[in-house]
């Protein structure tokens, strides 16, 4: 049934299409890009049809590629997780996930110590960054949660985390509520949602703080934002999200609760297939569990 299935040729691809690059396909299997691309062109030839397009920085799949692509990467990840099940001890299953620094510090850190128990067998690796991951390119990422009100069709999304924005500040602060309050901002990537975040509130609160009577610290990340919030130095704008433990625990309280503006979402994300790997599976489902409901 399997004899003309030509194995190292959908290895290869595998490589070369995951990397979307012959020369990295090539490193990966410690053979020459010459080899990589004699192979994909075997392949080409043996299914009638291109599966690669020439890019400036390497190559891109076509429509046909990249549903094998789908089919291979799903079916190789299927194999070495049964190879893996079936070894006398099985190693330790390590993952790595991209995450802002304030998701790290706010809201997933916090958390992990319930998924090592649940799971001490395997091993989180946590990669703070700002930059967006190519999940697809880049083998050594796992999962990456992203911040956006953007929709990722060519990715598995196995979680959606929305949100919504308030104002929060410490305890005896948020009651006092000053005329002329410290307006604690974040400089983002995106400072208009931040902005457009501060103005929304402030209008539907019928007040006048926003760049007019309030004056204005500013952070770069939204951890010190929150902190500084904390320490009673003034009001910050919050995502439910990454405020969530600090009102729980009664550090912080919210200003109006009933006013809120829309934010964005986080998104938990994996390559197609990805999920199947056991390390991946079971982060996700416990992740799962920890999403409020």
């Amino acid at each position: 049934m399997f004899a003309t299935l030509p194995v190292n040729a959908l290895r290869t691809f595998e490589s070369a299409a995951r990397l979307r690059s012959f020369k990295l396909a090539a490193e990966e299997l410690a053979v020459t890009p010459t080899a990589i691309s004699h192979q994909i062109k075997s392949l080409e030839q043996q299914l009638g049809f291109a599966l690669f397009e020439r890019v400036p920085r390497g190559v891109r799949l076509t429509p046909k590629g990249e549903r094998l692509f789908s089919g291979v990467h799903g079916a190789l990840l299927d194999v070495a997780n049964t190879l893996e099940t079936l070894r006398p001890v099985p190693s330790a299953g390590s993952l790595c996930v991209s995450v802002t620094h304030s998701f790290a510090a706010l809201w997933l850190v916090p958390r992990l110590g319930r998924f090592y128990q649940a799971y001490p067998h395997y091993l989180v690796r946590l990669e703070a960054c700002a930059e967006v991951i190519d999940l697809q390119q880049d083998a050594s990422v796992d999962i990456a949660v992203r911040y956006s009100r953007a929709r990722y069709p060519a990715l598995h999304q196995a979680a959606r985390l929305e949100e919504s924005f308030g104002v929060y500040a410490a305890p005896g602060f948020a009651a006092a509520e000053p005329k002329k309050p410290v307006l604690i901002t974040v400089k983002w990537g995106d400072s208009a949602l931040y902005d457009t975040g501060w103005r929304d509130w402030c209008q539907a609160a019928g007040v006048d703080w926003w760049r007019r009577h309030a004056a204005l610290r500013s952070y770069d990340e939204e951890h010190y934002a929150l902190q500084a919030a904390v320490a009673g130095q003034g009001l910050v704008l919050a995502s439910s999200v990454m405020v969530s433990d600090l009102v729980n625990n009664g550090l912080l309280a919210a200003v109006r609760p009933e006013i809120r503006v829309p934010g964005a979402a986080y998104s938990v994300l994996c390559a197609p297939g990805r999920e199947r790997h056991p390390p991946v599976r079971a982060f996700l489902s416990w992740l799962q569990q920890e999403l409020p409901r």
